[in-house]
């Protein structure tokens, strides 16, 4: 009787145990897009992010890269996405081949087409100084993932393929200038702008 009791009392708590974690598993599954698979939550300067939207960079018909958003909490707007405090992170995943100084330009143009010209103008040695990092690298391929990560009191940290590539980026304004590539008034691409805010097509 006593052994019923005791394995009836395990196999209980056992069933309640499964029951309280099926939940956080299933928050806790990565999202697959465009065959990459984003966690849906990080750590970033030792506090947890989620993923507030991700989606797919295409340049007419061709998928470029993988881009997931991560903040403290749920953003639907820029202005939400630029004013958050604490860490923040954009993780990118290259979907083709592409020349990796070409895509620094890109960058840096699309942080011009999206800021004052006079905002501009105060980060350029900033912006020459990651096109030189993208130049260096020659190639970025299918598969390679690099993240943008801003750490208040550090800067912004960039990281190609694993590696933190020199000094952080120590304006503070240079982590949203970056942002405004996907969420600026010209983004890069409108769906992807959508897709980073969380925002579902109806």
């Amino acid at each position: 009787m006593k052994r019923n009791f005791f394995t009836s009392s395990i196999l209980g708590a056992a069933t309640l145990c499964t029951a309280l974690l099926l939940p956080v598993l299933a928050q806790a599954a990565p999202v697959d897009i465009g065959g990459v698979k984003l966690e849906d939550r990080v750590t970033v300067a030792g506090q947890p992010l989620l993923l507030n939207g991700a989606g797919i960079r295409y340049k007419a018909v061709f998928k470029v890269y993988t881009a997931g958003l991560y903040l403290g909490q749920k953003a639907e707007t820029p202005e939400a996405v630029l004013a958050a405090t604490g860490p923040r992170r954009m993780t990118i995943t290259m979907l083709r081949d592409i020349d990796s100084a070409e895509l620094g330009k890109l960058f840096s143009r699309g942080m011009e087409d999206n800021m004052e010209r006079a905002a501009f103008s105060k980060l350029i040695p900033g912006v020459l100084r990651m096109s030189q990092v993208f130049s260096d690298h020659k190639k970025l391929v299918a598969g390679d993932t690099f993240l943008i990560d801003w750490i208040p009191g550090t800067g912004t940290v960039l990281t190609i393929k694993g590696t933190v590539e020199g000094e952080p980026f120590k304006e503070p304004e240079f982590f949203n200038a970056l942002m405004r590539i996907w969420l600026g008034p010209k983004p890069a691409d409108w769906m992807l702008k959508d897709a980073l805010l969380g925002i579902k097509k109806k």
